[in-house]
C-alpha cells in the first residue's frame, strides 16, 4: 500500500514559477530581463534573506 502524498514540490515549483512569471510579465518595463527581474525580486524578500543566513550560519559551522 502506497501513502498518498501530502506535499508535492514538483506541484509547487510550477505553481511558484507561474506566479513570477505573471508578475514579470505585468512589470516587464521595469526589468532589463527576466533574470534581473528574478534578482531583484530575491534581494527584496525576507525569506530569501533568512534562508541566505541559514546557509551562511551553517557553512561557518561547518568550517570551524
Amino acid at each position: 500500500m502506497t501513502k498518498k502524498k501530502s506535499f508535492d514540490c514538483v506541484e509547487m515549483k510550477r505553481k511558484a514559477q507561474k506566479r513570477l512569471q505573471s508578475e514579470y510579465e505585468a512589470r516587464k518595463g521595469e526589468f532589463s530581463s527576466y533574470a534581473e527581474f528574478i534578482t531583484v525580486t530575491a534581494s527584496r524578500s525576507p525569506e530569501t534573506h533568512a534562508f541566505l543566513e541559514k546557509v551562511r550560519r551553517t557553512g561557518k559551522a561547518a568550517h570551524a
